[in-house]
């Protein structure tokens, strides 16, 4: 005796079912994605739009590029800012962060010469050099200030880094201010909209304890 045979209809009814219940996942993922998305948008603005800086312990400036001991315009204008910052009597003290990524000199260092030239005493100074992102960076920085009495700190960066370094400091413990570096002549929008894509492509990753 053959077996009877289903309907075409209710063979297919129960995968379109299922092909409309997938679908509609995706769809409120994709929305949930792009609210995310938006919200950390926002948070970066915030912080890239507003100087925060006031009387603190110190000054502490993310690394950048540096190219062959001498840093480049975009970690010169880091540094030139928290010089300011430093004449201004924000604070007594500069922490340059950042190490060599395998190179021959450390952010840390160039950063800490860099603004000894510029007549910051160096006595005045503390270079972090082991550092290869900015969470290490962060630790490395909460370490530095237990062990220096440091309870308030004005970090410097780029706007568009801000926001992910002030969710990581908080994350450590460390109260900070934000106040970020002058744009530079190099930077244009092209530049600018690579930086927030990263930054909410990293903040993302960070929060999800996948970097």
């Amino acid at each position: 005796m053959k077996p009877e045979l289903k309907p075409t209809s209710e063979v297919i009814e129960p995968k379109r079912r299922i092909l409309r219940r997938i679908l509609a996942i995706l769809a409120i993922l994709l929305i949930a994605t792009l609210i995310w998305c938006r919200w950390v948008y926002v948070q970066i603005e915030h912080y890239a739009s507003q100087d925060q800086a006031a009387p603190s312990d110190a000054i502490a400036v993310f690394g950048a590029a540096e190219y062959d001991g001498h840093p480049s315009p975009v970690f010169r204008a880091r540094l030139d800012h928290a010089e300011s910052l430093y004449n201004r009597g924000i604070a007594p003290l500069i922490i340059t962060l950042g190490g060599d990524g395998g190179d021959q000199f450390s952010e840390g260092a160039v950063g800490k010469q860099y603004l000894i030239g510029a007549g910051v005493p160096e006595s005045d100074t503390i270079a972090e050099t082991e550092s290869t992102s900015t969470d290490q960076s962060v630790r490395r920085l909460a370490v530095i200030a237990r062990t220096n009495g440091l309870h308030r700190l004005v970090v410097v960066s780029d706007g568009a880094h801000l926001f992910r370094i002030h969710e990581i400091c908080a994350a450590n413990g460390l109260d900070v201010l934000t106040s970020p570096r002058p744009r530079v002549p190099i930077e244009g929008n092209t530049g600018e909209t690579e930086r927030i894509e990263h930054e909410i492509a990293s903040y993302t990753l960070w929060r999800l304890h996948l970097n």
